[in-house]
């Protein structure tokens, strides 16, 4: 009797989990795609000119990043550059609000990043956005004030929200340049285990002698590093630790993105370009990696590899044209059920294409499968600006744009952006979504070396995706379906 009692509740288990499951498949629900940005207000701004370029592309929003407020879903919060620099940089850094879960949004008051925003007159522009909420719901928007392209002085700043205004932001670090040193691709992250904690991070080159060597010498040295920067605040953005590195290696770490895993654990993904010393260039020290942190960011691990960086330019298939957007740089995102981890970067994998690929950890991040190809546009399809998140209820969203619908000679360089999830941690994948599109890509600015040198089409290095509640998301993201480069949000439910 107890034989059968014990198989009559196992039935009924297993026939919950077949439900579940059944309940679980099947398509997102896409809400409206909205166009969130406007006419920019600081096309008059005298300051930013360069040598080379005397004016930016006005009215064009690229690099949009996107943040849920874990006390009130219905707020959320989007930055993106604003009239962006060909040669790098923005005349300003805008900020968007939504109340109704991204139904409709309100652009924020301005904040004093650049001369054109009210900011000091040294920071002619301002680049990387980056927005985050912590536990306890308290907004941290971070920038990166600059002179010029050139880079002759650059600085992390980060400001927080007071429930009406954004407050003066805060100069984390600030260099003058001088040989090679300088501050790039910042990124922040709201704790969401530990009240009043977020964690700033950037890369900073520099010399081991701290520029007391010859130029000369600088110019030549292998002892050239791109140190991977923390600061931390504890008390919610009212102060912020002095900046450490958080290795000293001889390598170079760029696109430091922090996430936090259930038990509190950092993990900070890095793309490792390059590491020096020895015979040069040295292809064995260019790779994927992640440190952890398991005292709230104080002490960190060397850095344990995912795979080998093999990311190939991207470009328009009908004249190679390069587009400039996030391959290299990864994303990550890491479940909150389970503590397993994602990475998500473009690579070629040997091959001219980029694909969208993706690395997996159930350890920690002490070791790694992958790295697979998620993208599903097939062998000769490029994808990039790469978002990956995992819902509060486990389910793994990824989107990216590629470029399988483009027309060879059309003279469209024809763009969409796609969405796909999981609901049992990658191992397979429901049915693609086509989430936008097709759009122009030649209508985005481009990206300049200098004059006659260009370096791409540029929407930007990134794009936003956040979950909102259960399995509900947010993406946030740069398109030029209408006036120029625009940002547009789409909120993606899930029963």
């Amino acid at each position: 009797m107890r034989s059968a009692t014990i198989a009559s509740a196992l039935a009924g288990a297993a026939l919950t989990l077949v439900l579940a499951g059944a309940a679980a498949a099947g398509p997102y629900v896409l809400g409206s795609d909205i166009k969130v940005s406007a006419a920019s207000t600081l096309t008059a701004c005298p300051f930013g000119a360069s040598a080379d370029f005397a004016d930016p592309y006005d009215n064009a929003e690229v690099e949009p990043q996107v943040a849920v407020n874990p006390l009130d879903t219905a707020e959320i919060t989007g930055v993106s550059q604003q009239d962006r620099w060909p040669d790098g940089g923005a005349r300003g850094l805008t900020s968007w609000m939504s109340s109704t879960g991204g139904a409709s949004w309100a652009k924020l008051p301005h904040v004093p990043w650049s001369a054109c925003q009210g900011g000091p007159e040294r920071f002619g522009r301002v680049t990387d956005p980056w927005v985050s909420y912590d536990k306890a719901g308290n907004l941290y928007f971070i920038g990166q004030p600059i002179d010029s392209a050139e880079l002759g002085i650059s600085a992390i700043s980060v400001t927080t929200w007071d429930g009406t205004s954004w407050k003066d932001p805060q100069i984390l670090i600030e260099d003058a340049g001088d040989r090679f040193v300088f501050n790039d691709k910042v990124s922040i992250t709201g704790d969401p285990t530990r009240s009043g904690y977020s964690y700033a991070t950037w890369l900073r080159g520099d010399f081991p002698p701290g520029q007391r060597q010859s130029p000369l010498a600088d110019f030549h040295s292998f002892a050239y590093r791109g140190q991977p920067m923390i600061s931390r605040t504890i008390d919610g953005g009212d102060t912020w630790s002095t900046p450490v590195p958080m290795r000293k290696s001889n390598a170079f770490f760029q696109g430091n993105q922090i996430a936090v895993g259930p038990d509190g654990t950092l993990y900070n993904v890095t793309a490792n370009l390059f590491t020096g010393a020895g015979i040069q260039p040295n292809d064995q020290g260019i790779y994927m990696g992640v440190m952890r942190s398991r005292d709230a960011g104080l002490h960190w691990s060397a850095p344990v590899q995912i795979a080998a960086i093999r990311t190939a330019q991207l470009f328009v298939p009908d004249d190679n044209f390069p587009i400039r957007a996030e391959d290299y740089l990864p994303d990550i995102a890491v479940d909150p059920t389970n503590g397993d981890i994602y990475v998500v970067w473009s690579d070629g994998l040997g091959t001219a294409i980029d694909r969208v690929v993706m690395a997996k950890s159930t350890d920690g991040g002490r070791h790694w499968s992958g790295p697979t190809v998620v993208a599903t546009g097939g062998p000769f399809v490029q994808s990039y600006n790469h978002s990956i998140e995992v819902t509060e209820n486990g389910t793994v969203v990824l989107t990216y744009y590629d470029d399988r619908n483009n027309v060879l000679g059309d003279g469209i360089a024809t763009t969409d952006v796609w969405l796909r999830h999981s609901h049992d941690g990658a191992r397979t994948w429901e049915s693609e979504q086509h989430l936008h599109g097709p759009f122009d890509h030649y209508g985005a600015p481009i990206s300049f070396f200098a004059p006659g040198a260009p370096r791409g089409l540029f929407l930007g290095d990134y794009m936003g995706l956040e979950t909102i509640e259960g399995n509900d998301v947010i993406n946030f993201f740069a398109s030029t379906i209408s006036d120029g480069a625009d940002i547009r949000s789409i909120r993606a439910d899930h029963p």
